[in-house]
């Protein structure tokens, strides 16, 4: 029964860490939106605009970026934003018609918060792109891990041979910073609120990942 649920809980959980992300990137945007940046949302948008504008000239290998970069925004967009009417509301309370009771409630509650909305609008669609940009720099981290995991193996084995020392705290330590290193590169991929090249951040990184992996794996301790 485990086995036959693995997937959906690998699914819940990866949808329950995406939704955490998010809300991240809406209470970072909402902090410098209301109280660091004078244009407000306007520089929210102008850092979004930026971003795309860079996957369109960066160069990279993939000639579909831009398009899923935005197909990413639009998604989740529409998944947060579309689905539950949200953006429905705003198009019909832009209208003049007369509203019933409730429907002006909730009407007056959407415009009080139009301001934190738009944010929230703005924020999905800029984490979305970066989503979407961020993978594809997975095939830049799975090469550098498999790389450094053969050549730390291939020392494992040559110490072994000479009977040098094996250590679990090594590995360890090893193996949980380069955890720590990924999960801060996506964090800092996706949450930072400036319009910076990815690129400066994924190199520097999977550098780190792969020194850490041959490391970890230069230190196993139990047989394979």
């Amino acid at each position: 029964m485990g086995l036959l649920f693995a997937p959906l809980k690998w699914f819940l959980g990866m949808s329950l860490l995406l939704l955490a992300l998010i809300l991240a990137a809406w209470i970072i945007d909402w902090f410098f939106v209301f109280t660091i940046w004078p244009e407000g949302v306007a520089q929210l948008q102008g850092i979004l605009d930026e971003d795309l504008e860079r996957i369109a000239r960066s160069g990279y290998p993939y000639r579909d970026l831009p398009g899923l970069a935005a197909g990413t925004a639009n998604v989740l967009y529409a998944l947060l934003f579309e689905s539950t009417g949200i953006h429905g509301m705003g198009t019909s309370f832009a209208q003049a018609s007369p509203l019933s009771i409730p429907d002006t409630m909730v009407r007056n509650a959407y415009v009080a918060n139009f301001e934190a909305i738009r944010v929230a609008m703005v924020s999905t669609q800029l984490f979305g792109v970066r989503l979407g940009n961020l993978a594809t720099a997975l095939p830049l981290f799975a090469l550098t891990y498999c790389a450094a995991s053969v050549d730390g193996l291939t020392e494992r084995a040559v110490r072994r041979a000479r009977g040098g020392r094996e250590s679990a705290s090594l590995y360890h330590r090893a193996k949980y910073l380069r955890v720590i290193v990924l999960v801060t590169t996506a964090a800092v991929s996706l949450l930072v609120p400036v319009s910076i090249d990815p690129r400066y951040i994924w190199v520097p990184a999977a550098l780190c990942v792969a020194f850490l992996a041959r490391l970890q794996w230069a230190y196993y301790k139990k047989h394979l």
